[in-house]
């Protein structure tokens, strides 16, 4: 099994991920959807409705490696040939095992994702240190 879907699967264990048109529709319009994951072999109607959800977001549509075949048995749900990843950081690391395997077609999808995660991740560091200083307050300099 490669990279990618060793992601997908972490994704599907951690609760990160939508499967079907339906889950990944509502996940993008509603904001959580990091990326949207379309099967190799996704129909071309699929393919309209995908593009169709992320039209006018900032969720990239990457296609996948894998078949639907493939991606089902992943998923253990018969038939889907869409999901989206709703962690950052996973959808990050996801990215960046595709563009290590087809450099020229997801390179660009990769450094966006991994620009979000890094701003993420100094987010929620920046949050910790803003509740640490609430709780014992802010250090002083006694000069």
């Amino acid at each position: 099994m490669d990279r990618s879907a060793n992601y997908l699967g972490i994704a599907r264990k951690a609760g990160f991920l939508e499967i079907g048109e339906e889950s990944a529709g509502l996940a993008v319009r509603h904001g959580t959807a990091k990326l949207l994951v379309l099967a190799a072999d996704a129909s071309d109607n699929a393919r309209r409705r995908a593009e169709g959800y992320v039209f006018g977001t900032h969720v990239p549509l990457v296609t996948a490696v894998q078949t639907k075949q493939e991606l089902s048995r992943l998923w253990s749900k018969p038939g889907c040939s869409m999901a989206a990843i709703t962690d950052v950081g996973i959808a990050a690391g996801y990215a960046d095992a595709l563009a290590e395997a087809q450099p020229e077609q997801y390179a660009d999808v990769a450094a966006l994702l991994a620009e979000k995660n890094r701003r993420a991740a100094q987010r929620r560091t920046e949050k910790r240190a803003a509740d640490h200083n609430k709780r014992v307050g802010k250090r002083r300099n006694n000069t």
